[in-house]
């Protein structure tokens, strides 16, 4: 299996600073075509600064931190562990419009755990940047696989993108699937099936 290569997350040098986000934002609503100096749009450079600064807030977290602390008392359990349904939003990095969607993320422990919040917590981090849904699903599976070295993970996201939906092409009611299989789940189909089954019961 060839592995999807990661995008590497770089401290940028030279930082721009708040105010010159802000007036970037001006910039833009001059382009728009409207005048960033009337009323309804005094605020919108700050408060556009500020929802930038909570969408894209994955830039400044570790997710190797986050599944740094797990449990070796598992009492031999060796079943997969599922945490299905994982509200997703994140931004494309062609469009930078978001595309929002669940994630469902499953691991068989291979005699050590990790609480599950850190599961969706994971999904979040890499959410929080400008991303593609390939990219993003192969990263959070990696990424488990690699910390905590399970005998399989599994990761699928289904979404809508926004730069489909409300522009270029208008295929409001259409969405993506993308899946990450490793190990067990890869090699074994009974493995494979039983997750997509359990993740799916809920819609049956």
């Amino acid at each position: 299996m060839k592995k999807v290569s990661q995008k590497k997350v770089t401290t940028i040098r030279n930082k721009p600073s708040r105010k010159q986000a802000e007036e970037a934002v001006k910039t833009l609503i001059k382009w728009a075509g409207d005048n960033p100096e009337r009323e309804g749009l005094l605020e919108t450079p700050k408060r556009v600064v500020n929802s930038y600064k909570e969408f894209f807030s994955g830039y400044d977290s570790k997710p190797e931190q986050i599944l740094s602390k797990t449990f070796d008392e598992v009492e031999g359990y060796d079943e997969m562990v599922i945490v299905r349904d994982i509200a997703i939003e994140s931004h494309c990095e062609h469009h930078m419009v978001p595309f929002i969607g669940i994630a469902h993320i499953g691991y068989i422990p291979n005699k050590r755990i990790v609480g599950i919040s850190k599961l969706a917590r994971i999904a979040d981090v890499f959410a929080k940047r400008l991303q593609t849904q390939e990219i993003m699903t192969a990263q959070i599976a990696d990424t488990i696989n690699e910390v905590l070295k399970p005998k399989g993970v599994a990761v699928v996201i289904d979404a809508q993108h926004q730069c489909m939906t409300t522009r270029g092409t208008h295929k409001t009611e259409s969405s993506t699937i993308t899946s990450r299989m490793l190990g067990l789940f890869r090699t074994n189909s009974n493995t494979r099936n039983e997750f997509m089954n359990l993740i799916n019961s809920a819609n049956s």
